[in-house]
Parts: C-alpha cells; sequence; structure tokens
C-alpha cells in the first residue's frame, strides 16, 4: 500500500463511499453495493494496493469466486503478476471441471473450477468481494485443496464479524485479511 495511506484512511474512505440497502435483496438483508469504489479509481488503486501488499509475494496464483470476488482478484493478480482463476457456479465452465457442494441457509449450492489449472503444490489466495458465514469461501478452499494447491491466505474487502466465517476458514490459513470489518 502508498506509505501515504494507513489502513484506518483506506477503511474511513471505503465505509464512506459504499452502500448499504437494508431488506435487500430480501427482508434481514443489509446489502453492501461496493461498486461506487470502481468510480473512485484513487481508491479503487489503494484497494488493490492493500490486497498485494498483505499477500506479500507469498502467493503463487489468484482465485476469487464468482462474481464479485472477480472485480478485485483479477486485479490483484495483475499488480502481483501471478494467474488468476475462476472459481464458478455449477454449469458455467466447460468440462473438465471439480465440483464441491455446500450449504448456504436456505438450501445447497455447488462451486466449480476447472480442472488441472492450478499447479500441485501451488500457494492460492482465494480472494472474495465479502465474508459472511464463511461456507462459499470453504468449498472454495476445499476446490483448491482438491487439485494438489495450498490455500496459502484468504482476502475480502469486507467481512461480517457476528456470522464468525472467519472461523471457519482458520483450519485452511490464518492468513486471513479483511479489510473493513463490520
Amino acid at each position: 500500500m502508498n506509505k501515504n495511506i494507513s489502513s484506518v484512511n483506506l477503511q474511513e474512505r471505503i465505509l464512506q463511499t459504499i452502500e448499504t440497502f437494508p431488506d435487500f435483496p430480501k427482508k434481514g438483508i443489509l446489502f453492501r453495493d461496493i461498486s461506487p469504489i470502481f468510480a473512485d479509481i484513487s481508491l479503487f488503486n489503494d484497494t488493490i494496493s492493500a490486497f498485494a501488499d498483505f499477500s506479500g509475494g507469498k502467493v503463487d496464483a489468484v482465485c476469487g469466486i464468482e462474481s464479485r470476488g472477480y472485480l478485485f482478484g483479477l486485479s490483484i493478480a495483475a499488480r502481483l503478476e501471478i494467474p488468476f482463476y475462476l472459481i464458478r457456479k455449477k454449469g458455467k465452465l466447460p468440462p473438465p471441471v471439480v465440483s464441491e457442494m455446500y450449504e448456504l441457509e436456505y438450501g445447497n449450492e455447488e462451486l466449480e473450477m476447472r480442472l488441472g489449472q492450478l499447479r500441485p503444490g501451488s500457494k492460492v489466495l482465494i480472494h472474495d468481494d465479502l465474508l459472511a458465514t464463511g461456507g462459499t469461501t470453504c468449498a472454495a478452499a476445499n476446490l483448491v485443496q482438491s487439485q494438489g494447491a495450498q490455500v496459502e491466505q484468504f482476502s475480502f474487502l469486507i467481512g461480517l464479524k457476528d456470522l464468525d466465517g472467519r472461523k471457519k476458514l482458520e483450519q485452511y490459513s490464518a492468513e486471513i485479511q479483511e479489510i473493513l470489518v463490520l
């Protein structure tokens, strides 16, 4: 991260920029719209720098979780000059794929990634925009491990502290970055 920008300053800028929508997409959900960050190129670049600095050259690849995990994940990989791989919902990638089913509060979902993209032994950063309960991210970590790669780090723009997702991820890696914890 730019030496002139403190993490507190970055957190404040993100908090002032994102928009919050209560009861969207359904009652009881507090939706955090991160898209205004993309209109502020300085904030976007500072955010990517914070993610890249966290990684510290410890990873060989970045995997982004569909779909908002792609928005920062690809830029992180580009900044680090390493490959970026998609983790998508079932049926969105051509074969061969590996898949992982996981539970949501309202049913089951399945994630997939292309088989053979990750080299065995690769050290991977898994990125998503938001860490809530951790179920989706754990499924992504299982996909990475199923290919013989190692989950080295996780990064998130926002972490929701009351949902304890961070605790679930610690079985894969203790290196977890949440720029803004709400």
